[in-house]
Protein backbone atom coordinates (compact mmCIF):
# COMPACT_ATOMS: atom_id res chain seq x y z
CA UNK A 1 0.00 0.00 0.00
CA UNK A 2 1.40 3.45 -1.18
CA UNK A 3 0.72 6.64 0.80
CA UNK A 4 -0.57 9.22 -1.08
CA UNK A 5 1.15 12.30 -1.05
CA UNK A 6 0.60 15.34 1.44
CA UNK A 7 -2.17 17.75 0.35
CA UNK A 8 -0.44 20.48 -1.87
CA UNK A 9 -2.57 23.32 -2.88
CA UNK A 10 -0.45 23.82 -6.05
CA UNK A 11 -1.44 20.27 -7.05
CA UNK A 12 -5.03 19.18 -4.95
CA UNK A 13 -6.03 22.82 -5.15
CA UNK A 14 -5.29 23.55 -9.05
CA UNK A 15 -8.96 23.23 -10.03
CA UNK A 16 -10.16 24.08 -6.77
CA UNK A 17 -13.81 25.85 -6.65
CA UNK A 18 -13.93 29.26 -6.28
CA UNK A 19 -9.98 29.02 -6.78
CA UNK A 20 -9.54 32.67 -6.71
CA UNK A 21 -11.13 33.70 -3.83
CA UNK A 22 -8.99 31.68 -1.78
CA UNK A 23 -6.32 32.90 0.76
CA UNK A 24 -4.45 31.46 3.67
CA UNK A 25 -5.06 32.77 6.93
CA UNK A 26 -2.40 32.43 10.25
CA UNK A 27 -4.47 32.40 13.07
CA UNK A 28 -3.65 30.80 16.79
CA UNK A 29 -2.11 27.56 16.06
CA UNK A 30 -3.54 27.09 12.25
CA UNK A 31 -2.80 28.15 8.53
CA UNK A 32 -6.46 28.29 7.28
CA UNK A 33 -7.82 27.81 3.88
CA UNK A 34 -9.97 30.38 3.59
CA UNK A 35 -12.76 31.56 0.58
CA UNK A 36 -14.26 35.36 0.71
CA UNK A 37 -16.30 36.78 -2.02
CA UNK A 38 -18.98 39.03 -2.23
CA UNK A 39 -20.23 42.71 -0.87
CA UNK A 40 -22.67 43.44 2.14
CA UNK A 41 -23.17 42.20 5.22
CA UNK A 42 -20.85 39.64 6.23
CA UNK A 43 -21.99 35.64 6.76
CA UNK A 44 -20.02 32.79 7.87
CA UNK A 45 -20.29 29.28 6.34
CA UNK A 46 -19.16 26.33 8.04
CA UNK A 47 -18.96 22.87 6.40
CA UNK A 48 -19.71 19.06 7.55
CA UNK A 49 -17.87 16.72 8.74
CA UNK A 50 -15.45 15.28 5.74
CA UNK A 51 -16.29 18.40 3.10
CA UNK A 52 -14.46 21.27 2.78
CA UNK A 53 -14.93 24.42 0.66
CA UNK A 54 -16.06 22.82 -2.34
CA UNK A 55 -19.36 21.88 -0.85
CA UNK A 56 -20.03 25.89 -1.00
CA UNK A 57 -18.95 26.06 -4.70
CA UNK A 58 -22.39 27.21 -6.53
CA UNK A 59 -24.34 28.25 -3.03
CA UNK A 60 -21.47 30.90 -2.21
CA UNK A 61 -21.53 32.71 -6.01
CA UNK A 62 -25.38 32.91 -5.68
CA UNK A 63 -25.14 34.54 -1.66
CA UNK A 64 -22.59 36.54 -2.89
CA UNK A 65 -24.79 39.01 -5.16
CA UNK A 66 -26.46 39.82 -1.11
CA UNK A 67 -23.63 39.08 1.53
CA UNK A 68 -19.79 39.33 1.82
CA UNK A 69 -19.56 35.27 2.18
CA UNK A 70 -17.03 33.75 4.56
CA UNK A 71 -16.19 29.95 4.04
CA UNK A 72 -13.15 28.01 5.56
CA UNK A 73 -11.98 24.66 5.45
CA UNK A 74 -12.56 23.50 9.31
CA UNK A 75 -9.41 22.33 11.12
CA UNK A 76 -7.30 19.06 9.33
CA UNK A 77 -9.99 19.25 6.25
CA UNK A 78 -9.06 20.50 2.92
CA UNK A 79 -6.15 22.73 2.75
CA UNK A 80 -6.76 23.86 6.78
CA UNK A 81 -3.63 22.46 8.75
CA UNK A 82 -5.05 19.67 11.80
CA UNK A 83 -4.63 21.01 14.96
CA UNK A 84 -4.27 18.71 18.01
CA UNK A 85 -6.58 16.15 18.85
CA UNK A 86 -8.12 18.19 21.39
CA UNK A 87 -8.77 20.54 18.77
CA UNK A 88 -11.33 18.78 16.64
CA UNK A 89 -13.82 18.46 19.55
CA UNK A 90 -16.94 20.61 19.24
CA UNK A 91 -15.60 23.59 21.68
CA UNK A 92 -12.18 23.43 20.72
CA UNK A 93 -13.31 23.31 16.84
CA UNK A 94 -15.65 26.56 18.15
CA UNK A 95 -12.71 28.36 19.80
CA UNK A 96 -10.45 27.79 17.14
CA UNK A 97 -13.09 29.32 14.47
CA UNK A 98 -13.34 32.62 16.82
CA UNK A 99 -9.31 32.81 16.53
CA UNK A 100 -10.04 32.78 12.81
CA UNK A 101 -12.64 35.17 12.29
CA UNK A 102 -10.48 37.73 15.03
CA UNK A 103 -7.51 37.42 12.69
CA UNK A 104 -10.25 38.26 9.41
CA UNK A 105 -12.17 41.07 11.84
CA UNK A 106 -15.72 39.62 10.45
CA UNK A 107 -18.63 40.04 12.52
CA UNK A 108 -21.31 37.68 10.96
CA UNK A 109 -24.84 38.77 10.78
CA UNK A 110 -26.01 35.22 9.53
CA UNK A 111 -24.45 31.73 10.42
CA UNK A 112 -24.69 29.11 8.01
CA UNK A 113 -23.67 25.25 8.80
CA UNK A 114 -24.36 22.13 7.46
CA UNK A 115 -24.37 19.11 9.38
CA UNK A 116 -21.76 19.25 11.98
CA UNK A 117 -20.66 22.48 11.24
CA UNK A 118 -24.19 23.65 12.32
CA UNK A 119 -23.53 22.12 15.54
CA UNK A 120 -20.12 24.41 15.78
CA UNK A 121 -21.91 27.11 15.13
CA UNK A 122 -24.22 26.67 17.68
CA UNK A 123 -21.82 25.97 20.00
CA UNK A 124 -20.07 29.24 19.04
CA UNK A 125 -23.28 31.22 19.68
CA UNK A 126 -24.05 29.51 22.88
CA UNK A 127 -20.47 30.42 24.47
CA UNK A 128 -20.90 34.04 23.72
CA UNK A 129 -17.92 33.56 20.48
CA UNK A 130 -20.57 35.00 18.06
CA UNK A 131 -23.38 37.00 17.84
CA UNK A 132 -25.41 36.78 14.75
CA UNK A 133 -28.72 37.55 14.33
CA UNK A 134 -29.81 34.35 12.59
CA UNK A 135 -28.49 30.66 12.71
CA UNK A 136 -29.04 28.89 9.15
CA UNK A 137 -28.90 24.84 9.98
CA UNK A 138 -28.62 22.99 6.82
CA UNK A 139 -29.08 19.31 7.72
CA UNK A 140 -27.76 20.48 11.04
CA UNK A 141 -26.12 17.23 13.44
CA UNK A 142 -27.74 18.50 16.73
CA UNK A 143 -29.53 15.25 18.01
CA UNK A 144 -26.79 12.58 19.18
CA UNK A 145 -27.44 9.16 17.23
CA UNK A 146 -30.60 7.31 19.18
CA UNK A 147 -30.50 4.22 21.21
CA UNK A 148 -27.13 2.27 22.81
CA UNK A 149 -25.19 3.42 19.49
CA UNK A 150 -24.90 6.48 20.21
CA UNK A 151 -23.32 5.96 23.69
CA UNK A 152 -21.12 3.01 21.86
CA UNK A 153 -19.81 5.02 18.95
CA UNK A 154 -17.63 7.28 20.20
CA UNK A 155 -15.62 5.43 22.44
CA UNK A 156 -15.43 2.95 19.49
CA UNK A 157 -14.24 5.55 17.12
CA UNK A 158 -11.45 6.41 19.33
CA UNK A 159 -10.08 3.10 19.24
CA UNK A 160 -10.16 2.78 15.28
CA UNK A 161 -8.76 6.36 15.10
CA UNK A 162 -6.00 5.37 17.32
CA UNK A 163 -4.52 2.83 14.97
CA UNK A 164 -1.59 4.47 13.18
CA UNK A 165 -2.61 2.98 9.37
CA UNK A 166 -6.30 3.49 9.68
CA UNK A 167 -6.73 6.23 7.88
CA UNK A 168 -4.21 5.32 5.13
CA UNK A 169 -6.36 2.70 5.16
CA UNK A 170 -9.17 4.08 4.34
CA UNK A 171 -7.71 6.44 1.79
CA UNK A 172 -6.06 3.82 -0.09
CA UNK A 173 -9.67 1.78 0.17
CA UNK A 174 -10.98 5.05 -0.97
CA UNK A 175 -9.42 4.49 -5.05
CA UNK A 176 -11.89 2.29 -6.02
CA UNK A 177 -14.81 4.80 -7.10
CA UNK A 178 -17.38 2.58 -5.29
CA UNK A 179 -16.53 3.85 -2.31
CA UNK A 180 -17.28 7.35 -3.18
CA UNK A 181 -20.56 6.27 -5.05
CA UNK A 182 -21.61 4.19 -1.37
CA UNK A 183 -20.71 7.37 0.98
CA UNK A 184 -22.54 9.76 -1.57
CA UNK A 185 -25.71 7.47 -1.88
CA UNK A 186 -25.85 7.12 1.84
CA UNK A 187 -26.44 10.75 2.22
CA UNK A 188 -29.78 10.36 -0.20
CA UNK A 189 -28.11 13.02 -2.13
CA UNK A 190 -27.47 12.82 -5.79
CA UNK A 191 -24.89 14.99 -7.06
CA UNK A 192 -23.24 15.77 -10.24
CA UNK A 193 -19.96 13.94 -11.81
CA UNK A 194 -18.11 17.38 -10.77
CA UNK A 195 -19.62 17.12 -7.32
CA UNK A 196 -18.87 13.65 -6.69
CA UNK A 197 -15.16 13.91 -7.99
CA UNK A 198 -13.97 15.98 -5.08
CA UNK A 199 -15.68 14.65 -2.44
CA UNK A 200 -13.35 11.38 -3.88
CA UNK A 201 -10.48 13.58 -4.17
CA UNK A 202 -10.69 13.77 -0.42
CA UNK A 203 -11.33 10.77 0.70
CA UNK A 204 -8.40 9.26 -0.41
CA UNK A 205 -6.27 11.38 0.87
CA UNK A 206 -4.81 10.34 4.22
CA UNK A 207 -4.21 13.60 6.01
CA UNK A 208 -8.25 14.73 5.56
CA UNK A 209 -9.34 11.02 6.13
CA UNK A 210 -8.00 11.30 9.69
CA UNK A 211 -9.14 15.09 10.51
CA UNK A 212 -12.69 13.88 10.05
CA UNK A 213 -12.23 10.36 12.02
CA UNK A 214 -10.80 11.98 14.57
CA UNK A 215 -13.40 14.70 14.39
CA UNK A 216 -15.76 12.02 14.83
CA UNK A 217 -14.20 10.06 17.72
CA UNK A 218 -14.13 13.59 19.47
CA UNK A 219 -17.95 14.63 18.95
CA UNK A 220 -20.41 15.03 21.84
CA UNK A 221 -23.44 16.46 20.87
CA UNK A 222 -25.48 15.62 24.71
CA UNK A 223 -24.12 18.81 26.61
CA UNK A 224 -25.26 20.84 23.30
CA UNK A 225 -28.27 19.87 23.15
CA UNK A 226 -28.84 20.08 26.77
CA UNK A 227 -28.37 23.97 26.17
CA UNK A 228 -29.65 24.43 23.14
CA UNK A 229 -33.30 26.07 24.39
CA UNK A 230 -30.78 29.47 25.72
CA UNK A 231 -29.77 29.64 21.85
CA UNK A 232 -30.21 33.82 21.29
CA UNK A 233 -30.11 33.70 17.49
CA UNK A 234 -33.17 33.00 15.60
CA UNK A 235 -32.96 29.58 13.59
CA UNK A 236 -33.58 28.08 10.24
CA UNK A 237 -33.95 24.69 10.22
CA UNK A 238 -33.72 23.56 5.85
CA UNK A 239 -33.84 19.86 6.06
CA UNK A 240 -33.75 17.38 3.06
CA UNK A 241 -36.81 15.59 3.49
CA UNK A 242 -35.05 12.46 1.73
CA UNK A 243 -31.51 12.52 4.37
CA UNK A 244 -30.53 9.00 4.91
CA UNK A 245 -27.90 10.71 7.75
CA UNK A 246 -29.91 13.18 9.91
CA UNK A 247 -33.31 12.55 10.22
CA UNK A 248 -35.45 14.87 8.74
CA UNK A 249 -37.96 14.44 11.96
CA UNK A 250 -35.12 15.96 13.91
CA UNK A 251 -36.44 19.25 12.68
CA UNK A 252 -39.80 19.02 14.62
CA UNK A 253 -37.45 17.46 17.98
CA UNK A 254 -35.46 20.94 17.62
CA UNK A 255 -38.72 23.13 17.25
CA UNK A 256 -39.94 22.34 20.68
CA UNK A 257 -36.87 22.95 22.59
CA UNK A 258 -36.87 25.99 20.21
CA UNK A 259 -40.73 27.14 19.59
CA UNK A 260 -39.52 30.40 17.49
CA UNK A 261 -37.79 28.31 15.17
CA UNK A 262 -38.42 27.90 11.53
CA UNK A 263 -38.68 24.56 9.54
CA UNK A 264 -37.80 25.03 5.79
CA UNK A 265 -38.16 21.46 4.28
CA UNK A 266 -36.77 20.84 0.35
CA UNK A 267 -38.87 17.69 -1.15
CA UNK A 268 -36.92 15.08 -2.65
CA UNK A 269 -33.47 16.21 -1.59
CA UNK A 270 -31.35 14.57 1.20
CA UNK A 271 -27.89 15.57 3.49
CA UNK A 272 -26.27 17.59 0.79
CA UNK A 273 -29.51 19.48 -0.53
CA UNK A 274 -27.68 22.77 -0.68
CA UNK A 275 -25.66 21.10 -3.26
CA UNK A 276 -28.47 19.71 -5.22
CA UNK A 277 -30.30 22.86 -5.13
CA UNK A 278 -28.13 25.96 -4.54
CA UNK A 279 -30.30 28.63 -5.91
CA UNK A 280 -33.30 27.30 -4.22
CA UNK A 281 -31.20 27.01 -0.70
CA UNK A 282 -29.31 30.74 -1.42
CA UNK A 283 -33.70 31.93 -1.89
CA UNK A 284 -34.53 30.27 1.91
CA UNK A 285 -31.26 32.01 3.04
CA UNK A 286 -31.93 35.37 1.76
CA UNK A 287 -35.43 35.21 2.73
CA UNK A 288 -34.48 34.18 6.24
CA UNK A 289 -32.37 37.18 6.49
CA UNK A 290 -34.78 39.94 5.09
CA UNK A 291 -37.60 39.09 7.52
CA UNK A 292 -34.44 39.53 10.23
CA UNK A 293 -34.11 42.55 9.26
CA UNK A 294 -30.07 42.44 8.08
CA UNK A 295 -31.17 42.86 4.18
CA UNK A 296 -33.24 44.99 2.91
CA UNK A 297 -36.79 43.93 1.44
CA UNK A 298 -36.51 42.94 -2.20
Amino acid sequence: MTAAPPRSWSRDGADWPNRGTSRFISAGDLVWHVQMMGTGPAIFLAHGTGAATHSWRDLMPALARHFTVVGVDLPGHGFTAAPPWHGLSLPGMARDLKTLLDALEVTPVLAIGHSAGAAILARMCLDGLIAPAGLVSLNGAFIPFPGPGGTFFAPLARVLVGLPLLPQLFAWRAKDPRVTERLLAGTGSRLDPVGADFYGRLIRNPDHAAAALRMMASWDLAPLLRELPALVPALLLIVGDADRLIAPGDAQKLQRLLPHAEIAEMQGLGHLAHEERPGETAELIVGFARRLGVLEAA
